[in-house]
């Protein structure tokens, strides 16, 4: 496992994140997974074991049922704080009250208090906005991750679902007043969803953000169990819960790359997958998911696959994005800018 640096902080996360997005299972939730404590905390000793020490979950995840199952996991495992870097998150729904959701001031510190409640932490290490509030201003926002920040209660601030230009607005904001800015991006990214790359890539290489990608194998898409010839896998939540968005066709075509790829490795079609992702410029570290430990071990394979330039070459040509305005015209316009030797 091998670790990189989380922005300019100084500090260093491993290559693949533990998600805990299939802990718990209450309410929608229940579609992405519904693991029972004793198989958590098993997952969390395998991660451990294997050199990740980063986790990720969010306040929403089955109702909070997630938080509460990590933090008993750690507790029941004996896991020391110093060894590892817990992230969660704060902006969807959890109540029926007018103020039990969104990113004001106030929804920031009731939802920091019940997720340390929860997971029976005394910080979080990385706190997200979990996306958009339309209804809230971003220098309200940037005032309430400072005060959770500075109370002690959060150490870093990172941001997921925003346009590149929200993200450097809100930095803009922060570094005015002198507050914590945001050093994390969580995006949705996989070898079949490289919309990031078009804006969101090149702003966090130029911000010096870490990208820290969600759903790298396209909710189960990218597993390997669907194919042309086999378009429900029977066994994934995929087959019901067809999320996030796919170009299907496209899927394919990169799927039957991948296949042959991982033949010759004889690793799994998501291992490969796991493997492109890894050598993607800014990407910090990957969120993987998982409902068994055999499928943990398998995403956990990834960090020891290395792709050759050509499988590199291959994978990025069967995935490449189609040319949008403006980068068309820059491309375009670059053409003869530097002299001519």
């Amino acid at each position: 496992m091998r670790y990189n640096l989380l922005g300019n902080t100084g500090v260093m996360v491993s290559e693949l994140c533990l998600g805990a997005m299939t802990f718990g299972g209450k309410g929608f939730w229940t579609n992405i997974g519904k693991l029972p404590q004793e198989e958590v905390t098993n997952l969390v000793k395998v991660a451990i074991e294997s050199g990740i020490n980063f986790i990720d979950t969010a306040n929403v995840y089955s109702e909070g049922l997630s938080e509460t199952f990590l933090g008993k996991a750690l507790k029941d495992l004996g896991i020391s704080r110093q060894n590892v870097f817990i992230a969660t998150k704060v902006r969807g729904r959890m109540g029926e009250g007018a103020n039990q959701v969104g990113l004001s001031r106030l929804h920031i510190q009731y939802s920091v208090d019940d997720s340390l409640s929860r997971l029976g932490l005394s910080h979080i290490d990385l706190l997200y906005i979990h996306g958009v509030d339309p209804a809230t201003s971003l220098e309200e926002t940037m005032r309430g991750l400072e005060e959770v920040v500075r109370s002690g209660k959060v150490r870093y601030l990172g941001i997921s679902n925003h346009p590149a230009w929200m993200v450097v607005k809100a930095n803009a904001i922060a570094g005015s007043m002198g507050w914590n800015k945001f050093v994390a991006l969580q995006n949705y990214y996989s070898i079949a969803g490289r919309d990031i790359e078009r804006e969101i890539v090149p702003m966090a290489l130029t911000e010096n953000l870490g990208i820290m990608p969600w759903s790298p194998l396209a909710g189960g898409f990218l597993s390997g169990k669907f194919t042309r010839e086999k378009m429900k896998a029977g066994n994934s939540r995929r087959d019901e819960f067809d999320f996030p968005p796919v170009n299907k066709e496209k899927a394919y075509d990169i799927i039957e790359v991948m296949q042959e790829i991982a033949s010759s490795y004889k690793v799994s079609v998501a291992t490969v997958a796991l493997a492109w992702m890894l050598r993607k410029k800014g990407v910090t570290s990957i969120i993987i998911g998982a409902k068994k430990e055999e499928q943990l071990r398998e995403n956990i394979a990834s960090s020891t696959l290395m792709l050759t330039a050509d499988d590199m070459s291959r994978l990025d040509g069967v995935s490449e994005l189609g040319k949008e305005y403006p980068g068309w015209m820059i491309e375009r316009q670059a053409d003869g800018r530097m002299p001519r030797v």
